[in-house]
């Protein structure tokens, strides 16, 4: 008798405070093949008390919660639940709270506009080490890092090469390390090395620290 192959699930927990927004999340995520629904959640402080038990693969996150925000919860569940990824699903477009939300851990910033076949993919691309973004957010961060550069000449300064440069930018675009090789028309272990380069020169361990720095740096290039 043939054994039927095992299909995994990618488990995902809600974190949002507006019931029908809530539900709708919810209900998309029950009907769709590969993924199991472990919790929602109306306020970061129920999410605290019962996310670390559950570890779930990927929490969906709202910013704007009763009591605690979004941010500020991440912030403390990160270090609790190091391998779940935190997708921020928000009306905030400001590049502030997109900056704030990855330096505190979140590896990917959607909008509630963003459909159900977009949502899906973003909860397997970030599941996956992807950084998902929607395309008008992207593009704000992308303006940021050029405005950042262009408006501040004093301060600390961080020399970067053209290609570290060019790394980062498609880091912070969402790219895959596989992505950046197959755009840069390099190796993996290349790309590896320029990151590596890139996280001791911030000062920065992760993907979403290296973004929100670079962010606020006024940064000099060498060639």
């Amino acid at each position: 008798m043939r054994k039927s192959k095992s299909i995994v699930s990618i488990s995902i927990a809600i974190v949002e405070d507006d019931v029908p927004a809530r539900e709708i999340l919810a209900g998309w995520i029950r009907s769709a093949n590969g993924f199991k629904l472990l919790g929602e959640y109306s306020d970061a402080e129920t999410a605290i008390a019962e996310l670390p038990e559950k570890k779930p693969s990927v929490v969906l996150f709202d910013i704007n919660l009763p009591g605690m925000s979004g941010i500020e919860c991440v912030r403390k569940l990160k270090p609790r639940l190091p391998e779940t990824q935190f997708l921020m699903v928000t009306v905030y477009e400001d590049a502030n709270h997109i900056f704030d939300a990855l330096a505190v851990g979140a590896s990917g910033y959607l909008l509630k506009q963003t459909r159900r076949s977009e949502l899906l993919d973003a909860l397997r691309d970030v599941h996956v080490g992807g950084s998902p973004m929607s395309s008008q957010l992207a593009r704000k961060v992308v303006q940021s890092f050029r405005r950042q550069e262009t408006e501040n000449s004093g301060g600390e300064s961080v020399e970067l090469s053209q290609r570290e440069h060019e790394v980062l930018e498609l880091l912070a675009r969402g790219y895959l390390y596989k992505e950046i090789a197959e755009q840069l028309k390099i190796s993996v272990q290349t790309v590896n090395t320029y990151i590596r380069r890139i996280y001791e020169k911030l000062h920065v361990r992760s993907r979403a620290q290296a973004v929100a720095k670079y962010a606020h740096l006024p940064m000099g290039t060498t060639h």
